[in-house]
This record gives C-alpha cells, structure tokens and sequence, in this order.
C-alpha cells in the first residue's frame, strides 16, 4: 500500500516538477538576455563616450597643429622681413659708399693732374738750374756724371783693397793657425808608413842561359806566355834579367808569378806554362781578396759585400805617381776618420768614403771614363749610401756638397803630399815645373813667373803700371782657376802675385 503511495505520489510529482523546471528554465533564460541586452547597451555607451572623447581630442589636436603652422609662418614671415630689410640697408651703404668711392677718385684724378702739373714746373726749373750750373762750371752733365762716378769709384777701389787685405790678413792668420793646429793633431796621431810601395815588372834570373828557356824553340815559349796573360816580355842584354810590360798592372804581376814559378819548376814549355798560369791566377785571386779584407779590417770597415772587397783588394797592384793606391785608401780613411771625430762629422761615413774613395782606379783601365765616376757607380751598383758613394766624386771637386767629402778630399790631399808619398820622374818634375810658368806667363801683365819648392808655388811679378792692387788680386784667381782647369798634380800650389814699384832719385 506504502508502495503504491509512493509511486502514486511519484507519478504526480514528475509532471509537475517539469512544470516549474520548465517555468523557471524560462524565466532564467528571460533575465540573461536582459542581462546581455543590459551589457551590450552598456559596451556601446561606452563606445560612443570613448569616440566623443576621441573625436574632442582629435579637434583639440588638430586645433594645437593648426595654431603651431600658423606661429611657425608668421616667424618665417617675420625673418622674411627682416632679411629684406637687412638687404635694404646693405644696398643703401653700398649705394652710398659707390658714391663715395667715385668722389674719392675724382680727388684723386685731380690731385694727379695737380701732381703732374708741379712735376712738369720742377723738371722746367730743375733743366733752368742745370743749365745755369754747367755754364758756371763750364762742364756738361754727361761729363760731370763721369768725373763723379770716377771719384767714387777710386775711393771704393782704395777702401775696398784695404778691407779685403785686413780681412784676408786677420782671417788667414787665424784660420791658419787653427788648420795648423788640426791637421797636425791628426797627422801626429795617425802613424802611417812614409815610405809608399812601387811594384816592379823585373823577373830576376838565376843566369843568362834561362833567358833561352824562357823563348823557347822559334818563340813559342814566349809567345805561350804572352798570349795566356795579355803582356809583353822584353828579353834584351840586361844581366840576369827580364823586363815584363803591360798596360794591366793585374796582368804584370800574374806573368811575374808564372815566371817565377816555373824559373823554380825548371820545366818550361807550353803545357807547363799554361798549368803555372792557372795556378798564379789561383794565387793572386787569393792574394787581392786577402788584401781587400785585410784592408777593411784594419781600417774598421765591415759589411762590405765580397765582391767589393775584391775589387779593392786588385788596388795593391795600383800605383799613382808611384804611391800604392790600397796603402794610400787606408791612410786617408785613417786621417779622415780623425779628421771628423775633430769636426764633429760623420765618421763611419768619412771612414768608409776614404777606404773606397779611389776604388775606382782598379778598373779604370777595363772601364771607360774617369775614375771618380767609375768608382761611385760601383758603390751605387753594390747598395752603399749615396752619401758614401758621392765622396768618390767629392774629393776631386772644387767644392764638395758635404762635410764628409771635404774631410776626405783633405784627407787625399795630406796623404799625397807626405814626404816620400809620391815619385816624379825628372822628366815629368821638369815638364811640371815648365807647364806652371807658362800658365802664368800667358796672362798680360806678368813680366816674370818662377815655380818654387817642387813646383807647389808659383811667383808671378807683374808690371805695376799695367796692373793695380785690385787687377792684382784678380790675376791671382784667374791663374788659380786656369790651373785649376789644365793640370794634374798633387796636393795643392799656392800662387804667389808680386805688384811693387820702386822710385830711386840721387842727390847730388
């Protein structure tokens, strides 16, 4: 019964609790769409609030743009006006300084023409007075111009003869003194050999019958000789002896030794003769380059390149006026390295530019032209410093560009003139000696001339009345230079121009 209760009860229930879910379902769905209408309302107030405070903003905006462009051209209107104003002014001061500058100028054309007008009154007067003043002094201008001019040049000549001779007097004595006092520090404390070597091209004989040997059979000994080492053997009637002449002092001394070993060999023919000549070629290559490396090392020269160590060894078989040319280069790098420790010069330069200063003469006889150029083409060729390289030509010129070039040419100069240096024959010191007189016989003027003290000063006495003091000092120069120019010697000759007169009268 219960149970039929129950399910009665469940029965009515169900429909009804649909009802109300239905109901109510209903009802909730009514107020989510009022709350959706509600909220999308609210969202478009919203937007529409937001678009008028956008829309405000952009006018405000576009008002502050409007009024900033507006500022903007009024500033650019205003420089605007006050560029043209300035212009304005400017033309107005140009205008008026145009206008100021056209008076200027007028004054100044009338100011010339005034000018030109008292310039024209003053030449009239001043050609009045000349002719008034040549009448009086009975003397035309032209000639009166000479006389002054004459005057004045006299007077000049005398002053000037004076000064030059008390300049010459105080400045001789005291540079003089001071070279003395150099020079001979120097050459004190260099102790070089006086005595210079000659090599010699006379192969002794153990006796006459080798003379024989040495032609051989119709000559061909000889001829052997001759033609592998390029000289000439003279063969005569001196005892025990034999003369070698060549023009290559190389060549000489490669013939001297081949003789000299096969004098000592015994066997002499020409396959013999050709084996000895290869082996004193061997012997004397050794021997240059051993004297260019000895050279270099006792003056203190290194990094030199093998080659020109060479070449300035083959200078011990060179001579120049009797002097050894490889004995000379050390002495002067010697001296001329003194020399600019003294002056305060360069002296790795000074060295090094005595050492091969003549390196020249050991090819000058294979090369064309004159040793000063062939010698510093080859320092130039094997990368010595132009500096190093000029010094060759340096010490041949008259005035050396640089101070290292002067050292060396004095160097070159004291070494050729010490006592024994160099040899003259007496037929060259006689030719010399006639060579300096008649350059200073050939100038008008001179009425007698004398070389003096081994031809290293000349005397010219000159007729004073064809000559003054000033003409004097002139013809000194101009003897100088011409010698200079025309002659070859060593060291230097001092020309000595005499201008006397002498008045006698006897009273009686």
């Amino acid at each position: 019964m219960e149970n039929l209760i129950f399910i009665i009860t469940l029965a009515i229930a169900a429909p009804i609790g649909m009802v109300i879910g239905y109901f109510g379902r209903k009802q909730m769905a009514i107020r989510q769409v009022d709350s959706a209408e509600a909220k999308a309302e609210s969202i478009v107030k919203d937007a529409k609030a937001q678009e008028k405070e956008i829309v405000l903003q952009a006018k405000d905006k576009s008002i502050s743009i409007i009024e900033h462009a507006k500022q903007e051209e009024q500033e650019r209107r205003n420089e605007t006006n006050q560029l043209r104003k300035r212009l304005e002014d400017r033309e107005t001061r140009f205008d008026q300084k145009l206008l100021d500058l056209e008076n200027h100028q007028q004054r100044v054309r009338d100011k010339a023409a005034q000018v030109e007008q008292i310039k024209t009154e003053i030449q009239k007067i001043k050609q009045e007075q000349i002719a008034k003043l040549e009448s009086v002094a009975e003397l035309s201008q032209e000639d009166g111009k000479k006389l002054l001019l004459e005057k004045v040049e006299q007077e000049s000549k005398d002053n000037l003869i004076q000064r030059i001779k008390k300049m010459e007097d105080v400045n001789e004595r005291e540079l003089e003194s001071r070279a003395r006092t150099l020079l001979s520090t120097v050459i004190q404390r260099y102790a070089g050999s006086h005595v210079a070597e000659t090599t010699t091209t006379t192969v002794n004989l153990p006796n006459d019958e080798m003379k024989g040997r040495i032609i051989g059979k119709e000559g061909r000994n000889i001829k052997t000789i001759e033609q592998k080492t390029g000289v000439e053997i003279i063969v005569d009637d001196t005892p025990e002896a034999i003369v070698i002449s060549g023009f290559n002092p190389i060549r000489r001394h490669l013939a001297k030794r081949a003789l000299d070993k096969l004098i000592a060999d015994g066997r002499i023919h020409p396959s013999r003769i050709e084996e000895a000549i290869a082996e004193a070629k061997k012997e004397l290559s050794a021997d240059i380059r051993k004297a260019g490396e000895d050279a270099a090392y006792e003056v203190g020269v290194a990094g030199l390149d093998p080659k020109l160590v060479q070449i300035l060894g083959r200078l011990k078989y060179r001579t120049s006026y009797g002097q050894n040319v490889l004995m000379h280069s050390i002495e002067v790098a010697q001296i001329s390295a003194l020399l600019a420790q003294e002056l305060g010069a360069n002296v790795a330069v000074a060295k090094k530019g005595g050492l091969l200063h003549d390196i020249g003469k050991a090819v000058d006889h294979e090369v064309q032209g004159g040793h000063p150029e062939i010698g510093r083409d080859i320092m130039r060729k094997f990368g010595l410093p132009e500096e190093v390289a000029y010094i060759s030509v340096a010490h041949h010129e008259d005035k050396p560009t640089s101070l290292e070039g002067i050292i060396v040419k004095v160097a070159d100069a004291i070494s050729g003139a010490r006592p024994g240096a160099r040899k003259d024959t007496y037929e060259q010191y006689i030719k010399r000696l006639d060579e300096l007189e008649g350059i200073a016989t050939g100038f008008p003027a001179v009425e007698k001339c004398y070389a003096i003290q081994a031809g290293r000063e000349v005397r010219v006495f000159v007729k004073p009345t064809e000559i003054d003091d000033l003409g004097a000092h002139k013809l000194a120069r101009d003897i100088a230079d011409r010698i200079e120019a025309e002659l070859k010697y060593p060291g230097e000759i001092k020309v000595n121009v005499i201008r006397e007169t002498r008045v006698t009268e006897y009273a009686r």
